[in-house]
């Protein structure tokens, strides 16, 4: 239950970026009763776990966005859509493509996500989880082999060798397995030769070595040919380049690339690990050394380097966890309470992993890894968590316990 406290409602925070960490802070702000102001850089928020089916023809995009100024009418935030260009950490401001320059927030949480690593012919490629708009040029782009009805498509993801949380593999495995589904039904699977490509030997292996196996199993059962261990040289329009000097033939290529530090950060002021992620403490606060720099900043989200084991993921309910947890860290520090809450002690890999006619749940914590097949059932499982991810946002349903 929230407590509300009247006198926060003088009070400003000011959250930037639009996407799960910031839009969750900015509903549990004003549900502790604080003013706050979200600057994101397009003017919907994008589900990003669902839109794995836009490729495929089973979604539309519209399905997959909400519209801020829908979400700002039942939360009652205030709403800037503009690009942020630059920070000033010691000044504590925050300059915006527009010109408009933002400071004197009482709060300031940074969610604005991470940028990508660029490789060689890295345009060469299109991205399930870069920008919104790739989804619907991959969808071009599969229709267009569909009518050829043959080709070569390739599906990868890069590492990060600096931060291995900031890796994203799943919903490329996703796509994967919905494209060989979407061929089968079409009774052109034959024609086609999808591959899977990364740099590690065991790309996956953060899930648990039964969740691997069961990947492995799957590859192969569906004909899915498997480059592993390879390091990425380049792209070019028809190929794959590896340092070895082979190449991998494609007529669609979809590579996900690590993460990195967000270029906005950069000659900012705010202190970065060596892959560019912003230093936070247990608690979210942005860590400086020098005792004269604001102490009222926050960042969430894959904008942070988290901390905690090896296999730790930057995933979207962690980055709400960290949401939650930061809105009630600001209303205990301001009601001059010591009691805080940590992101370290919620840090697991929790996703329901979609093939087209069925998903398999990946757990894995401390203490356990597993992998639960769900043959048919899962797929609609996924598709029914789209909907309670809308409906709940807008706040036409309840949220479910402890989400």
């Amino acid at each position: 239950m929230i407590n509300i406290d009247k006198r926060n409602v003088m009070k400003r925070v000011l959250v930037i970026g639009g996407g799960f960490a910031g839009l969750e802070a900015v509903i549990f702000l004003k549900k502790y009763n604080y003013d706050v102001t979200l600057v994101s850089d397009r003017d919907y928020f994008f589900i990003y776990p669902t839109s794995i089916w836009i490729p495929t023809r089973e979604k539309e995009f519209d399905e997959i966005c909400i519209d801020l100024h829908e979400l700002q009418r039942v939360h009652g935030f205030k709403l800037i859509v503009d690009a942020l260009t630059y920070i000033d950490a010691k000044e504590n401001s925050y300059t915006l493509a527009s010109g408009e320059i933002l400071s004197s927030f009482d709060h300031v949480i940074l969610a604005m996500g991470a940028s990508k690593l660029k490789h060689d012919g890295i345009e060469h490629t299109l991205s399930i989880c870069s920008n919104p708009e790739q989804s619907l040029k991959l969808r071009d782009a599969l229709d267009a082999l569909v009518e050829k009805q043959s080709g070569k498509i390739c599906f990868g993801f890069g590492g990060n060798l600096k931060d291995s949380s900031s890796v994203r593999g799943g919903p490329a495995f996703e796509l994967l397995f919905n494209t060989h589904n979407l061929l089968k039904k079409k009774g052109i699977r034959d024609n086609f030769e999808l591959s899977f490509f990364a740099p590690m030997s065991e790309p996956g292996a953060r899930m648990g070595e039964k969740a691997l196996k069961m990947m492995d199993d799957f590859c192969k059962r569906l004909a899915i040919k498997q480059y592993f261990g390879k390091k990425i040289k380049s792209f070019k329009e028809d190929a794959i380049i590896f340092e070895d000097g082979s190449k991998l033939d494609s007529d669609l290529t979809m590579f996900i690339a690590a993460g990195s530090g967000h270029e906005v950060v950069q000659g900012s002021g705010l202190p970065t690990n060596e892959a560019g992620f912003v230093k936070i403490d247990d608690y979210c606060r942005v860590i400086f050394d020098d005792e004269e720099m604001p102490k009222n900043i926050y960042a969430i989200g894959d904008i942070a380097a988290l901390s905690g084991p090896a296999w730790r993921a930057k995933q979207g309910h962690l980055a709400e966890l960290m949401a939650k947890n930061v809105a009630f860290n600001i209303s205990q520090i301001d009601k001059g309470e010591a009691s805080l809450k940590s992101y370290k002690e919620h840090i697991n890999i929790l996703c329901l992993m979609d093939s087209g006619d069925g998903a398999s749940l990946i757990y894995r914590d401390d203490k356990r890894a597993f992998m639960i097949p769900l043959p048919i059932i899962g797929h609609y499982m996924k598709k029914l968590w789209g909907v309670y991810a809308r409906l709940s946002k807008l706040g036409k349903i309840p949220r479910m316990f402890g989400m």
